[in-house]
This record gives structure tokens, C-alpha cells and sequence, in this order.
């Protein structure tokens, strides 16, 4: 019988498929992973922005967990959209009980559009309580620059504080560049289990990057699911 590597994302839904749970689960499929959710928050969004949102109760997002680890299990999970602290309570409390192999952060905090998409007494939660048991957090320029408490300019920039976040508790970070300046855009791998790392490409110069955060850490959760170490899951993602 064939074996399917299994995967669990727990984000906010987005209406218009480009975000969230909807990338989510096609990047999982894409990669041969067998993709389950336990939704968040439904969104009514597109590719302009996010024009309302609604949280799950956190009861319900437990009880989703709950559901698929019990059952089915998973090699890997990803978060994404946390809303509020009461479900990053429950996922806490999940994620402690289950101990899934892989997780991976995705500390998605404001969308593109500048909706709020994390309570702040969450985020000192997500942090604390999260982020420690990560194989790896994938923070963008502004989520990482909110963590560490620095400005972010450059790439040497990225690696004060890819160190900052260390100390305060991360195993290793994915520091993402792309809202920087510049033709090339440069990923930063950084942390106790990796080289320091750095992923530069050329800029895409295009509108269409909704979502391109939750796609990447989907991905690199997907690559863990099936047995890749980190810098290769990274690589391929």
C-alpha cells in the first residue's frame, strides 16, 4: 500500500484561493502531500484585499485538531493566521498534546493589504510558546524587524536580527528579504541546526505576490512531511 506523507495547516481561510488555508492545501498536493486544515478564521478577501474578517471559536479549532491528529496524524503542520490569543491558546495546547515531528511558523501578522491578521497579547504568545518548538519561523522583513526590534534595511541587517531571534527563543529562521529594495531579492536561513544560508534571486517585478508567503511555508512544511532536511526543504520550496 502506498504511503502518503501527511501534513496539517492551520490558517485562516481566503475566499479568493490565493492565500491561506486554499494555498495551503494546493502546494501540498502539488508536492505529493496529503493536506488537512483546521480553519481559523474565514476571510472575505481577494486579490485587492481583505474586506472582512470572522474567527472560529477556539473550541472549534481544537476540536478540528482534535479530529485529524487523532486520526489521520501528520508528519508536519504549519500556522498561519492565529487571530487571537484564545485560539493560539488552543493550538498550543493541541500541538503539545500531539507532538507533531515538524512545525513550521508562518508569523503572519498584517496583510498586504494592512488588515491586523494577530492580536498583539497573541503574537507575545505565538513567540513564547510557538516558536521554540519550530523546526523553523518564516517571518517577512516587518514581522521580523516586530520580533527583534531593529530596523531592517539590508541583508546584514537580517542577520542581526536572525541573532536577535535566536536568543529569544527560536531554533532556527527563514527571514524572508522580498520587501526590501533592490534587483535581487535575498532569504536568510539562519539558526542552531543549519549553516547560515542565503537564497538570492533575481526580482520578479510583478503585483501578483498575495499569498506568497503562505505557498513558501507551506511548501517547506510539505518537504519536512516527506523527510527532506531543512536547507534542502527550504532549497526546493
Amino acid at each position: 500500500m502506498k504511503k502518503y506523507f501527511t501534513c496539517v495547516t492551520i490558517a485562516g481561510s481566503d475566499s479568493g484561493g490565493g492565500a491561506g488555508i486554499q494555498a495551503d492545501l494546493k502546494t501540498m498536493s502539488a508536492l505529493g502531500v496529503y493536506g488537512m486544515s483546521a480553519v481559523t478564521a474565514v476571510t472575505a478577501q481577494n486579490t485587492c484585499g481583505v474586506l472582512g474578517i470572522q474567527p472560529v471559536d477556539a473550541a472549534m479549532v481544537e476540536a478540528q485538531l482534535d479530529a485529524v491528529l487523532s486520526d489521520i496524524g501528520a508528519d508536519a503542520v504549519k500556522t498561519g493566521m492565529l487571530c487571537n490569543r484564545p485560539i493560539v491558546e488552543a493550538v498550543v495546547g493541541r500541538l503539545n498534546r500531539y507532538r507533531p515531528r515538524h512545525l513550521v511558523i508562518d508569523p503572519v501578522m498584517l496583510s498586504t493589504s494592512g488588515h491586523r491578521l494577530l492580536d498583539a497579547d497573541a503574537a507575545e504568545m505565538l513567540f513564547s510558546e510557538l516558536c521554540p518548538q519550530a523546526a523553523v519561523v518564516t517571518p517577512n522583513i516587518d514581522e521580523a524587524a516586530f520580533w527583534s526590534g531593529i530596523k531592517i534595511e539590508d541583508v546584514k541587517g537580517m542577520y542581526r536580527a536572525a541573532e536577535i531571534l535566536l536568543k529569544k527563543g527560536c531554533r532556527n529562521v527563514l527571514i524572508k528579504g522580498g520587501h526590501l529594495s533592490g534587483n535581487t531579492t535575498t532569504d536568510l536561513l539562519f539558526g542552531e541546526d543549519v549553516r547560515p544560508t542565503e537564497f538570492s534571486r533575481t526580482r520578479i517585478e510583478t503585483v501578483n505576490t498575495h499569498g506568497t508567503g503562505c505557498t513558501l511555508s507551506a511548501a517547506i512544511a510539505a518537504c519536512l512531511a516527506r523527510g527532506e532536511m531543512l536547507p534542502q526543504a527550504v532549497a526546493l520550496s
